[in-house]
C-alpha cells in the first residue's frame, strides 16, 4: 500500500461507474475515515504478483458519508486484499457481473 497525490475528489451518489458484467466484477473495500487517501492493493491468489490498487475516498450517499476503495473491473476469481506489501488483510471471491465487499479492520 502507498499513497499518491493528487487524490481523486470525493464521490457523490450515482457518480461511480462500475465496469462489470460477463466474467468481470468489482470489489468495494469499506474502511473508516482514518484510511482516507490510503491506496489498498488487491491481487489474484494465483499468480499472487499481479496487483491493482485504488484509493480510499469519501463517498457521499444522501445524508451519510462512507469511506471505501472501489476497484473495477476485475476478472472473476479468488483475490487477496493486502494490508501492506507482505501481509494479507483477507481474501474474497469476485463473481462476474457482481460486486464483492470486504471490511477493512
Amino acid at each position: 500500500m502507498h499513497t499518491h497525490a493528487p487524490l481523486p475528489p470525493p464521490s457523490w451518489e450515482g457518480s461511480v461507474v462500475l465496469d462489470i458484467g460477463g466474467d468481470h466484477g468489482a470489489v468495494i473495500i469499506h474502511t473508516g475515515p482514518a484510511q482516507d487517501g490510503l491506496e489498498i492493493e488487491v491481487g489474484p491468489v494465483d499468480p499472487p504478483l499481479q496487483r491493482t490498487h485504488a484509493a480510499v475516498r469519501p463517498r457521499h450517499l444522501g445524508e451519510r458519508t462512507v469511506y471505501c476503495a472501489v476497484i473495477s473491473p476485475l476478472p472473476a476469481g479468488e483475490y487477496i486484499v493486502w494490508r501492506d506489501p507482505v501481509t494479507e488483510a483477507g481474501r474474497l471471491t469476485v463473481h462476474g457481473g457482481a460486486v464483492s465487499e470486504h471490511h477493512w479492520e
